[in-house]
């Protein structure tokens, strides 16, 4: 069965899909070829003739993933600025909306993955379900604004195809059964990256009520110094001059020179010289639409109206190092790249039994996300619509050494635990529903109605929900490893 819908660009036609309807590979954009590389996406030109949406859109260019999350090749295409909608109704419903913007660095993923398949959200909490793809890497976030105005966006173009995806939803979203006042954002590691980024962008003020960044807050920004320093790199591993030469590259060459440049800039001895780390092709501040860093920005207001529920799993970073046993010199030596050199001691007074790697996948873990998310909402005391969580859940795969990993809640608060691929995360044994129905039943809620069924968070009562074979509400989690963080930036 098929269903039709006038899009304010243009009608389209949907199908059935696990009970409900679906419409895949909506264009929200033109396509950012050609003369439009590197700038800053426009509206797509309307159509007259019934375009059939029934299959995913290709990914944004990216290399190979490396990961146990990624896929190892996907269908990319420069032409890729399309997002995906689930919906119970096309009728007129007035539905909460869950907009879903995908991880991968800033660098890999797509909306259209079985994880991110929305059918349980729009089935059990009767709403409305976007997910979209944005431009990546060095096509999304390099910063050549030195090359004329009209490129003077091109550090954050990435994000500004998320925000051109949101005014597509806030003009299109009843034709689907949503309400555009009932708007939520939400994504994983750079989609988490991204949710916060956009709460501290005041363009963004008025098309969300209700963000969820998982595992991602609000520090993965490039400031101005940095973002130049990737450009240069990128342009001489493309061997570009200027805009004749990386207007004409093929998408291949400058994916090929993104991995030279990121492979230069991503070392201990870049950060040594530089005095901070640097993440080669992160949206870069200092523009008109990004003029500071969203944290900043955040603590003066911005994004003040928005409730915010934000989190991190247990042992994010196994995911990337499970296999890694690390001495104790190699330990010190991370630890001090991340903190001082009491950081360290504060974790094994916490943690006497510990081994080295257990350490470091702690301090690791508390660096790169725990600690953010928290002074994301400790950012936000002019406001009491603040709730944390941890994922605690711990996965059974490779011998139980992911734990609970980077990424693996995902298929739980979608209710997606039988969906492809779900099952290597997880391991052997029997599938833990209970955990997925707790979670899932959370983010309904706050989806719904702005509130998760928890206390809120605040520097006072630091309630966080514990998400695990049995879940519940604690206060001030592993406070000895997070007063360790006290000054530190």
């Amino acid at each position: 069965m098929t269903t039709l819908v006038e899009t304010t660009t243009g009608p389209i036609e949907g199908r059935e899909k696990d009970g409900t309807f679906f419409f895949a590979g909506i264009p929200y954009a033109a396509a950012p070829t050609e003369s439009r590389r590197f700038r800053r996406a426009q509206a797509h030109e309307p159509w007259s003739e019934v375009l059939t949406t029934k299959k995913i859109g290709p990914a944004a260019p990216q290399l190979p993933g490396s990961g146990l999350s990624d896929a190892p090749s996907v269908r990319w295409d420069e032409n890729c600025l399309t997002l995906n909608i689930t919906t119970p109704g096309t009728s007129s419903g007035r539905r909460p909306v869950l907009i879903w913007i995908h991880g991968g660095a800033y660098r890999t993923g797509q909306g259209g993955i079985p994880w991110y398949n929305g059918a349980r959200f729009a089935l059990h909490g009767d709403m409305v379900v976007v997910s979209i793809n944005y431009r990546l890497g060095a096509l999304g976030f390099t910063d050549l604004s030195t090359f004329g105005p009209e490129y003077e966006f091109s550090g954050i173009n990435g994000l500004l195809d998320q925000l051109l995806a949101l005014q597509w939803v806030q003009q299109n979203i009843e034709r689907f059964g949503g309400d555009p006042a009932k708007v939520t954002i939400a994504g994983e590691s750079a989609g988490g990256f991204s949710v916060s980024t956009l709460l501290g962008m005041p363009a963004t003020h008025g098309l969300y009520r209700y963000a969820i960044p998982q595992s991602g807050a609000a520090h993965h920004t490039l400031p101005g110094e940095a973002g130049k320093l990737v450009a240069d790199s990128f342009l001489q591993d493309l061997d570009a001059d200027g805009p004749v030469q990386f207007m004409a590259a093929s998408a291949e060459q400058i994916l090929q020179a993104q991995r030279q440049t990121i492979a230069k800039l991503e070392t201990p001895d870049t950060r040594e010289t530089l005095g901070v780390s640097v993440s080669a092709f992160y949206p870069v501040v200092g523009n008109a639409l990004l003029p500071e860093s969203p944290l900043d920005a955040i603590r003066a207001g911005v994004g003040a109206d928005v409730a915010v529920m934000t989190g991190s799993n247990h042992h994010e970073t196994t995911l990337w190092g499970y296999e890694d046993q690390i001495n104790d010199g190699q330990l010190e030596r991370r630890a001090r790249e991340m903190g001082d050199e009491h950081l360290l001691q504060h974790y094994r007074d916490a943690r006497p039994n510990d081994s080295a790697t257990d350490l470091m996948t702690a301090i690791s873990t508390d660096f790169m996300f725990r600690i953010p998310a928290i002074r994301l909402l400790e950012a936000r005391p002019y406001t009491e619509r603040n709730w944390l969580y941890q994922f605690n859940w711990e996965s059974r795969a490779f011998d139980g050494n992911l734990k609970a990993t980077h990424a693996l809640e995902i298929p739980f608060a979608f209710d997606n635990l039988d969906r492809a691929g779900v099952d290597n995360f997880i391991g052997p044994g029997p599938t833990p529903q209970h955990v997925a129905d707790r979670m899932h039943r959370a983010w309904i809620e706050f989806i719904c109605d702005g509130n998760p069924g928890w206390a809120p968070y605040s520097s006072e009562a630091r309630n966080t929900m514990i998400f695990d074979d049995e879940s519940g509400q604690i206060t001030d989690p592993e406070s000895q490893e997070r007063n360790a963080w006290e000054g530190i930036r």
